[in-house]
């Protein structure tokens, strides 16, 4: 197993970086991280452990530079790792960087899988019912309703694949409940979730989103992004409220002693760094999108998810899935 980090993206590179990635290594010996990054920005590689390698870029994609540049930059970190995927030194890339740099990186270097129309980022979603799978979060602003079918597929094979879930429950991001409800698009793709074989149980309401009630949740790129930024800010002002409530006078103090425990459960039940990062879904290769203020402890489980999506061959199973699609959507128009 071998995994490129950019080393170089993210709020906190290199430092949270470099750290996930020798925890990472430290933990699975058996495993090969190589380190890309600017030469003045990592450690000597004698002085490494024998399963991290160095691999030196010379500049960086910023957080808010334009994807554009990325052509005249094939010497940033981003790029390089992308690169060691494509000539087979690495099995995965996992940056923390800019998220258009890394999906333009995939796209021009390992290429689409075939009868994908979009890739999409699929993230695990916190929720009271554990992680669930929602995609897009911010690949796609704006999508067609045979895109969400196709999300709705790759997500069935990310929950099967990691999570173990037999038949996955998809459900459509939508305003209501009912069949009729959404934009054009949202109600036509609705029917086609309907006809398309999958364990499909209708709309759901951003309400009932953080009960988990489902495997899958599908939506456009642009409605994702902002669902799991509102979560992240909903859930970090709560839990400044709670702290400040439960320590506003000596006798509450009391009594957070006794809380203490139920709401650390809380805490990490909605910390995204437990799930690491999240793999672009329909490249044809393993790239993972970590969150931009990801820490060490983030940057280490998205490693992992690497591994796994890896060893469990993600790619092709979704390759495979979506020529079975194709296949069940000339039956249907030939009806």
């Amino acid at each position: 197993m071998r995994i490129a980090v950019d080393a170089m993206g993210g709020d906190y590179a290199p430092k949270a970086l470099l750290e996930g990635a020798l925890t990472a290594a430290d933990l699975h010996k058996d495993w090969e991280i190589i380190l890309v990054g600017n030469e003045e920005a990592l450690p000597k590689e004698a002085s490494l452990p024998q399963n991290v390698t160095v691999e030196l870029s010379k500049t960086v994609m910023a957080m808010d530079e334009s994807v554009d540049n990325l052509r005249k930059k094939r010497d940033s970190s981003i790029w390089v790792a992308t690169e060691l995927v494509k000539n087979g030194r690495a099995d995965a890339v996992v940056s923390a960087g800019s998220t258009g740099a890394q999906m333009a990186s995939a796209l021009l270097l390992l290429g689409r899988i075939k009868g994908i129309l979009r890739p999409a980022i699929g993230i695990t979603y916190p929720t009271l019912n554990g992680g669930k799978i929602m995609l897009d979060v911010g690949a796609n602003v704006e999508v067609k309703a045979d895109q969400l079918l196709q999300f709705a597929y790759m997500g069935a094979v990310y929950s099967k694949t990691l999570f173990n879930v037999l038949n996955p429950k998809i459900r459509l991001l939508s305003n209501g409940g009912e069949a009729g409800k959404g934009t054009e698009t949202i109600v036509e793709a609705h029917q086609l979730l309907l006809k398309s074989g999958l364990n499909f149980e209708g709309n759901i309401e951003g309400r009932d989103l953080l009960k988990g009630e489902y495997d899958v949740v599908v939506t456009d790129g642009f409605t994702g992004n902002v669902v799991i930024k509102t979560t992240e800010g909903v859930a970090s002002a709560l839990m400044g409220l709670i702290k400040e409530e439960l320590t506003a006078s000596t006798s509450r103090k009391l009594g957070a002693a006794l809380v203490k425990p139920g709401l650390k459960n809380i805490v990490k039940m909605l910390d995204y760094s437990e799930y690491g990062g999240a793999p672009l879904l329909g490249v044809n290769g393993v790239s993972i999108v970590c969150h931009g203020s990801s820490n060490s402890f983030a940057i280490q489980n998205a490693i992992r998810v690497a591994a796994e999506c890896v060893q469990a061959g993600f790619v092709g199973q979704i390759a495979e899935q979506i020529q079975k699609q194709n296949l069940k959507g000339q039956e249907i128009n030939n009806q």
